[in-house]
């Protein structure tokens, strides 16, 4: 492997191709939080939403500096696709509405689990049995956190 530019350079091969081989340059923005009132804002407008639409067993996650890709996560059950598919088109009308318009939607054609993403909230909408499998609040949640909290503060007394 490559240590420095000049030994890059040094090396056989056209530029073309090593650029190709070093494959492409990645930027990555540093995310900054949403401002609290605007995500709480957006996170009732989500809940309420799925309320109206009789989703079961909402739940809100705070993955504030705990996640890189969003600072919440709403994770819902729906009864059946056509249902869920209402969910997810709901909720990017009423988005759009309040303001957030880059609303992507994926799995909305008849899956078992359709995710939302909503920029600084995504949202998972997850039929009965897929939700038990996928167990996301399990992954992300607080119980989780305190669990490994536990097990930290604990000494190792199998070592002799």
């Amino acid at each position: 492997m490559l240590t420095s530019l000049a030994e890059a350079a040094r090396a056989p091969g056209t530029p073309r191709k090593k650029a190709a081989a070093a494959g492409p340059r990645r930027r990555v923005a540093a995310r900054s939080p949403a401002e609290p009132e605007l995500l709480q804002r957006w996170t009732d407008i989500i809940t309420g939403s799925l309320e109206d639409d009789k989703g079961e067993d909402i739940v809100v996650l705070d993955l504030t500096g705990r996640a890189s890709f969003a600072d919440r996560m709403v994770i819902a059950t729906g009864v059946a696709d056509r249902q869920i598919s209402a969910m997810a088109t709901h909720l990017e009308e009423k988005l759009g509405e309040a303001g957030l318009k880059r609303v992507l939607i994926e799995g909305a054609n008849g899956s078992d689990w359709v995710l939302i993403d909503a920029g600084d909230i995504v949202i998972h909408l997850f039929k009965r049995e897929a939700r038990a499998l996928y167990a996301l609040e399990r992954m992300w949640g607080a119980d989780l956190d305190e669990a490994l909290a536990e097990t930290q503060e604990e000494p190792d007394v199998t070592q002799v």
